[in-house]
């Protein structure tokens, strides 16, 4: 058995996470899979699969899975180096992304981008909690935040803009804090992911500083938190790619803009060995030309004189 065939097939099964779909996708069948993956395990002396209820990988399976990984991309990297007249872009993209970037302005822009690549399958996954892009079958994650250091690739594609934000209702009711210290006595609507504790990392002057505030609501949906705020529930921690329409209609109020939450960056993160993939390059490209230098939420804050 040809050894890459053997690698393309594990790859295939461990992104499908299926033997059923991984025949799928190589167009062939279920008892072909089963038995190459059978064949290569007894080649190598070691389980790669764990087979259950659902397959997952062992240890030396999942160490197995990433250097397959690495080699194939090598691999297809070379083909297309040397292949003549090659202008099409084409491949499987396999990407994750916050639901809550995804549901806002990322659909569109992928919609655009399926339309100019119809050669290219995407397989978007969307979740807000950071998948890790070490572990099996992603090609790239679009991330939005403060980033650890990584050996990742992280691709800058426009500032995450993020301030602390409440109604008028309940900036009336409440009254509206003039320092991060007042905060402890004001209802704060948390995001599940990025305040532990009940803690907010404000930005002032360059410094980082911790501010507790009192947790009236927590949720790991940004959206019901935007909905309890705007009900006057409180404040929240706002990046204005969810919030902008918001403040533009007064819904919202920016509070405290001298104490800012580092909302970061928007990125895209891909593994080092395929900075040169041009599926890749070809999706950045199209995002980042979509966002732009300034994000039009911003540019619509900015024009109407609501950007602090």
């Amino acid at each position: 058995m040809n050894k890459f065939v053997e690698m393309s097939t594990f790859v295939a099964v461990v992104d499908a996470l299926s033997v059923v779909g991984a025949s799928q996708k190589l167009g062939t069948t279920k008892s072909v899979v089963s038995q190459r993956i059978k064949g290569l395990e007894k080649r190598l002396g070691v389980s790669l699969l764990e087979r259950g209820t659902s397959l997952s990988l062992t240890e030396q399976g999942l160490l197995f899975y990433r250097e397959c990984v690495r080699i194939l991309d090598e691999v297809s990297l070379a083909e297309e180096a040397v292949t003549p007249g090659r202008t099409d872009v084409c491949g499987r993209l396999r990407m994750t992304t916050s639901h809550t970037f995804m549901c806002t302005h990322l659909s569109p822009i992928l919609a655009d981008f399926a339309a100019r690549y119809p050669q290219i399958a995407l397989d978007i996954v969307t979740e807000d909690r950071h998948i890790n892009m070490h572990q099996p079958g992603f090609d790239v994650a679009i991330r939005l935040g403060t980033l650890p250091d990584s050996t990742l690739i992280a691709r800058h594609l426009a500032r995450n803009l993020t301030y602390l934000c409440a109604s008028p209702a309940y900036l009336q009711r409440c009254g509206t804090p003039l320092h991060p210290e007042e905060l402890a006595h004001h209802d704060g609507l948390l995001y599940s992911h990025r305040a532990p504790g009940g803690v907010w990392q404000l930005v002032h002057q360059g410094e980082v500083q911790p501010w507790r505030v009192r947790s009236r609501l927590r949720s790991d949906n940004a959206f019901s938190l935007l909905a309890a705020a705007k009900a006057g529930l409180g404040i929240m921690v706002l990046p204005l790619f969810l919030g902008a329409e918001a403040v533009e209609k007064g819904e919202l109020q920016v509070i405290l803009p001298e104490w800012r939450p580092d909302g970061g960056n928007i990125v895209a993160l891909y593994r080092k060995t395929r900075r040169d993939s041009p599926v890749i390059q070809a999706l950045v490209n199209c995002i980042g030309e979509h966002l732009g230098a300034e994000p039009e939420w911003e540019r619509r804050l900015r024009l109407n004189g609501q950007l602090p």
